[in-house]
């Protein structure tokens, strides 16, 4: 009896926690294989930028006009959708009003 309860459990473990792994590495693996030239990505440093030019092992990094950093290429995370990126500059013009009423509030007081 104690035999079939530690199989259950080693089953368990292994169902709950090493085939999710296993599918989060073949997805990495899969983004990695399919990287093109002018996707914007995601590096795991949080650094957003456009890829310039794709080696081995390497990616050129377009972080801003000119500027190129080169990065692993195992160091992307994800695709960043065109939709994504529209919506953060969206983003940073609401900011400005909330500071100017934050502004505003802190003159009346």
């Amino acid at each position: 009896m104690q035999v079939v309860v530690l199989f259950v459990m080693l089953g368990a473990l292994y169902a709950f926690m090493i085939v999710p792994q296993q599918r989060k590495m073949k997805a990495h693996q899969a983004l990695l294989r399919s990287l093109e030239e002018g996707e914007v990505v995601v590096t795991s440093a949080g650094i957003i930028g456009a890829i310039a030019e794709v080696e081995d092992a390497f990616v050129w990094l377009e972080v801003a006009p000119e500027v190129e950093l080169k990065i692993l290429k195992s160091s992307v995370t994800e695709r960043v959708e065109e939709t994504d990126a529209a919506d953060d500059d969206d983003d940073e013009g609401d900011d400005d009003v909330e500071d100017d009423e934050l502004i505003d509030a802190d003159d009346e007081s």
